[in-house]
């Protein structure tokens, strides 16, 4: 099950328009692949090979939302600009990674950010039970979904009579595209499983 292609980034922003969001990455030297809007939310997706800090991709997501752009918002007065990055790469396999939640390298950046205020509300890696190493001011915020998917908690049957099940974190994307309202195109989500 692909929810998007391997090596992909996508960013969703709400509060920005798509060539206020486009101009922020081109400066910063990251071009979007495609671009699109939906369901309030405008979104960009990069190769994530395209410049050679791959990190800083999800660093821009983060930036977009706090007062270094904040003159950028659509409604400057409004409600806040807040930012989700996607990234289809692979955890970090590096040994100071150890495939936990903390920035370990610019090669491997964390998968799943949300962000608001210029800081990273809930971030983390996904699929093989990484969902439960969550950080951020707000780590808990998808926790309902995830215990009830049991991808996370004591009780996981799912991963217990599959150890592959959510390998690739499709059911936990899945779960975050429906927490957030996120647009489809660019995700491509089955309804399976």
């Amino acid at each position: 099950m692909a929810w998007l292609t391997p090596n992909t980034f996508v960013t969703f922003v709400r509060g920005m328009t798509l060539p206020t969001v486009a101009a922020v990455y081109a400066e910063a030297g990251r071009p979007a692949l495609a671009s699109g809007t939906g369901a309030g939310w405008v979104w960009l997706t990069h190769d994530a090979y395209s410049a050679p800090r791959r990190s800083q991709a999800g660093e821009l997501a983060r930036d977009l939302t706090g007062f270094r752009h904040a003159h950028r918002a659509s409604d400057p007065g409004g409600a806040p600009v807040e930012s989700v990055f996607l990234a289809s790469t692979p955890p970090c396999p590096c040994p100071h990674g150890q495939n936990y939640v903390v920035p370990h390298c610019d090669e491997h950046p964390i998968q799943f950010t949300h962000s608001s205020g210029g800081f990273e509300g809930t971030y983390f890696n996904f699929g093989m039970r990484r969902e439960s190493r969550r950080a951020g001011g707000s780590a808990d915020l998808l926790v309902r979904e995830l215990l009830d998917a049991g991808i996370v908690g004591r009780d996981t049957p799912r991963y217990d009579a599959d150890p592959a099940f959510n390998a690739d974190g499709t059911h936990t994307v899945r779960i975050i595209a429906a927490h957030f309202g996120l647009p489809s195109p660019p995700l491509t989500l089955s309804q399976a499983g």
